[in-house]
């Protein structure tokens, strides 16, 4: 346990390392160009979702990031901007986006790491929305073309970090990739892919629904844990694990930040006790997922508050919010075209999503 403990705390160490070089390259474009906050949300958000899915990449699949996640990053803009102006038909395109991301892993272990680059901007939109952004980032949101240079930025910056870290660091502690199963044709009917993508379709659509008239702003909450639960579909006991720990680590997230807001943390300090609370969070995130829940949920709180909201009247909403979510998300796992336990480890069931 200990060893594991000093892996995971180097490989958080490069994660918060690119984190921090891109945040701060965004801060400089942010007030060279003239941009506003949001640039430095998509900045962080890419970064720390990209890291995870490019630590074992071959040239291949990163020149691949380097053409799809700019590409969706700028597309994603579009999306936030319909669901903000045509509520319901933006839905209707996140879901379809969502949905084709897990449907193309039928096609194969590339076509299931391009998946992975195609939901990762459309996560990102699921953090922090237009609608919780100071006033003035509200009006000039950034464009299509800026999304993508924060895309290409985000890519460079994580293969920089990573391949010093692989080139400099400990040779043994270098992450390995997994080893690729042999592919198999399944035998349900239909697909794994197609029933994981229409069980995601279902979770998203009715979090879209619920999110909005029950929560009205803040819907971002319940579908982005009606993804996260779903993501990585392993069968019906998976979906609902993943649900629970999210809730007990949203809730315990609540409580730190509920403590933070107490002692009247603000400005510069919230910002860095973000980072801080995420390197933890990133730490010990392999443990168990209910730790980079709490941590999420305290770093999001912080984020609000420094934006001028006031976070610890949100945080019920949150947690009320997340327990939709979830309870979506194993409904429609469970009832809608489940995918047996025995079938779990097949290579079409695709990786776990960038944020879970």
């Amino acid at each position: 346990m200990t060893a594991k403990l000093i892996r995971n705390a180097y490989e958080a160490a490069l994660t918060m390392t690119a984190v921090l070089l891109s945040w701060g390259a965004a801060l400089w474009l942010e007030g060279t160009a003239g941009l506003h906050t949001d640039v430095l949300v998509l900045a962080v958000a890419l970064t720390l979702t990209l890291s995870s899915s490019q630590r074992t990449a071959d040239t291949r699949r990163r020149l691949t990031a380097l053409v799809l996640l700019p590409a969706t990053a700028g597309a994603s803009i579009f999306v936030g901007r319909l669901i903000g102006s045509h509520y319901a038909l933006g839905a209707t395109v996140y879901t379809a986006g969502m949905a084709l991301a897990i449907w193309i892993r039928r096609y194969g272990p590339a076509a299931t790491k391009a998946g992975t680059l195609i939901a990762l901007p459309l996560v990102t939109l699921l953090v922090v929305p237009g609608s919780a952004l100071p006033a003035k980032a509200q009006s000039g949101l950034v464009t299509w073309a800026w999304a993508a240079l924060i895309g290409a930025l985000a890519c460079a910056v994580v293969w920089l970090v990573q391949g010093l870290g692989d080139r400099f660091g400990p040779q043994d502690w270098r992450t390995q990739a997994a080893l690729e199963q042999p592919r198999r044709r399944s035998r349900l009917h239909p697909r794994p892919s197609t029933r994981m993508a229409l069980q995601m379709a279902a979770g998203i659509a009715a979090a879209f629904v619920l999110g909005n008239l029950l929560f009205d702003d803040h819907w971002p909450w319940v579908v982005l844990t009606a993804y996260v639960a779903a993501s990585g579909n392993r069968g019906r006991t998976d979906v609902l694990r993943k649900g629970l720990e999210r809730l007990a680590g949203a809730t315990v997230g609540t409580l730190l930040a509920a403590g933070v807001a107490a002692a009247g943390i603000t400005g510069h300090t919230a910002v860095a006790l973000m980072f801080t609370v995420l390197a933890v969070a990133l730490w010990l995130r392999p443990l168990n997922y209910a730790y980079w829940a709490a941590g999420m949920t305290c770093a999001l709180s912080l984020l609000l508050g420094y934006f001028g909201q006031d976070a610890l009247s949100l945080l019920p909403i949150r947690l009320e919010g997340i327990a939709v979510g979830a309870v979506l998300s194993v409904a429609s796992a469970w009832w809608l075209l489940p995918v047996p336990r025995a079938r779990r480890r097949q290579p079409v069931l695709g990786t776990t999503s960038p944020v879970s």
